[in-house]
């Protein structure tokens, strides 16, 4: 159009660095993190940030060379058919609980230029080896009590003849332990007067986040800082986050970047409320001395608030928003999350996606409507976020779209600004996974008439018994409902005549009793016989971090049982 200019003054690169510089202007003296004793005010959390950007900077850390690098950029290819040239950064390596550092490391790193990538606590050395090879780290920072992992993963490196990263502990005191430099310390001593390096295209990597998966092909998501502005701004607006909200962190801070609420709580000049045990004693107790308003969970996290003794409740000072996603909640506990005084907003997301990528949008004529029916619906992943451009259900194979009929099954595949640059070193793995121009999710659902998303599985995890299909997910939220169950996980069991059948792994509430049969019985009443489980075991069922179950340690014990029947005489 005739007078129209693309400059300086009407283009600068998205970027959620600039989130911490307005908090800092307009919040400065009000809290931006608690942590036990410790408190910060926005203003001292930038100058944290700049301090730590600065010793950092000084020790080698920025953007490197301008690059031309399919590994960072095919999926602009596939959005804007041409190549795109994108800035190469050096990696910074971090291990932490939710503490102050983790948090402010999620700026002073891109303060730099350099990329941030957070691990996950859970990884033994094994792992954390692979993926400071796979990451190129150039610095690596660990929190004291993880120190002993990171010794083993480094000498792993050095018996492989790699580069070793430099190591600086995070520490409660300020001394230094051997050689290794302390976190505080070079935050203390580092040249004041450094200068923010912005990035200069929004599309320049920020963070790099590694999905679950094997050592031997680890997948590192790549996030813009475009990506992660425009995410950070979604779950700030659909989680109702206000100015100046009290943010309680049981997400962990690696994941996803706190489902980008690290940069959030910066856009509201909120506070950040730090806890070492996500425990419900220790919840109860820091809503009521905080004032919190917000705060995300896993649905792991949601049961363990409603099971909660009585002995360990507090009641709440107001009514709290809590996200919860990563598997579809039981409607149980979201009716009694509700009773407690939470307000629960279901999501669905992946790493790939910035994390929370849809949610249940309420609407207020469901409030009229029995706590059944209402639990009922929040249990469904709903609609793209403010940020995603589309949400569909695919055939994967002629890539056609279904029909929003609340019935008929496909692939949940989504596209927008809020998904990966793509896998770091993997170019195979991000043509693939972006093919066709959409985020192939690997997730079954439907979409029912008024466009709400209601996952049905993992594709992995669709048990097919006698050629029908059952949805791990519907059985599991049956289950739920038994009043001595406290937490339940349904797979597929091999079968030689059924080809699969149902084998749920069930905990018990303290002091409840049941059966096997009980449970099998407890489903039969309520599912189609087939769908119920044929197979009960009880145990604790093994979880990631982010409270997620690690269903492929059931599908192996499930394996590792054998057929259930003997082919051609079993009945259902």
């Amino acid at each position: 159009m005739e007078g129209s200019k693309w400059c300086a003054a009407n283009y600068v690169p998205l970027t959620p660095l600039s989130f911490l510089e307005r908090a800092a202007l307009v919040y400065g003296g009000r809290t931006a993190v608690v942590c036990g004793d410790k408190r910060y005010s926005w203003r001292e959390t930038r100058e944290r940030c700049l301090a730590g950007a600065s010793a950092l900077a000084h020790r080698g850390v920025g953007r490197r060379d301008v690059v031309n690098d399919w590994s960072l950029t095919s999926c602009f290819v596939f959005f804007f058919l041409r190549p795109t040239t994108l800035c190469s950064a050096d990696q910074v390596a971090v291990i932490a609980s939710n503490i102050p550092a983790m948090y402010e490391l999620h700026f002073s790193v891109p303060m730099t230029g350099g990329v941030l990538c957070t691990l996950n606590t859970r990884h033994d050395a094994a792992m954390v080896s692979v993926l400071l090879k796979h990451s190129d780290a150039k610095v690596f920072l660990v929190e004291s009590q993880f120190l002993a992992v990171a010794h083993d993963a480094l000498r792993l490196l050095a018996d492989g003849k790699e580069n070793l990263p430099l190591l600086i502990t995070i520490s409660d005191d300020d001394n230094n332990h051997g050689s290794v430099m302390e976190y505080e310390g070079l935050l203390r001593n580092a040249p004041r007067g450094f200068d923010i390096r912005w990035p200069i295209d929004e599309r320049d990597p920020i963070s790099l986040n590694y999905t679950s998966g094997t050592t031997s092909r680890p997948k590192g998501v790549i996030y813009s800082h475009r990506s992660a502005y425009l995410n950070t701004l979604a779950t700030v607006l659909v989680n109702d986050m206000a100015t100046m909200p009290v943010y309680l962190w049981t997400v962990p801070m690696f994941h996803c970047n706190g489902w980008c609420k690290v940069w959030g709580t910066a856009a509201q000049g909120g506070t950040s409320v730090c806890i070492g045990s996500v425990a419900p004693k220790v919840i109860f107790e820091q809503i009521a001395r905080h004032g919190v308003t917000n705060m995300g969970g896993a649905p792991t996290v949601l049961n363990m608030i409603v099971n909660a003794p009585a002995s360990e409740r507090k009641p709440l000072p107001r009514r709290v928003r809590i996200s919860t996603g990563g598997a579809p909640p039981p409607p149980q506990v979201l009716a009694k999350m509700e009773e407690l005084g939470f307000d629960v907003v279901h999501g669905y997301g992946l790493t790939e996606t910035c994390g929370p990528a849809t949610l249940c949008a309420w609407k207020p004529e469901w409030d009229a409507l029995p706590l059944a029916e209402r639990s009922r619906i929040r249990t469904l992943q709903g609609v793209p976020n403010l940020m995603l451009q589309d949400m569909v259900i695919k055939n994967p194979v002629t890539m056609e779209t279904l029909p929003s009929d609340g019935r008929t099954v496909g692939e949940v595949m989504l596209r927008g600004n809020t998904v990966m640059s793509g896998y770091y070193k993997d170019a195979a793995a991000t043509e693939e996974t972006l093919r066709g121009g959409w985020l192939r999710t690997g997730d079954l659902g439907v979409r029912h008439p008024n466009g709400y998303l209601q996952l049905k599985d993992r594709s992995k995890d669709i048990i097919i018994s006698g050629g029908e299909n059952i949805s791990s997910i519907e059985v599991e939220s049956v289950l739920f409902g038994h009043p001595a169950v406290l937490d339940a996980a349904v797979v597929a069991r091999p079968d030689d005549h059924w080809g699969e059948t149902p084998c749920a792994f069930v905990t018990l509430k303290d002091g409840a009793r049941a059966t096997a049969d009980d449970i099998t019985e407890f489903c039969r009443a309520r599912l189609p016989r087939y769908m119920a489980p044929r197979t009960v075991v009880f145990a604790d069922l093994p979880k990631t971090a982010t409270g997620k179950t690690q269903k492929y340690l059931l599908r192996e014990k499930a394996r590792a049982m054998g057929s259930l029947s003997k082919l051609g005489r079993s009945k259902l």
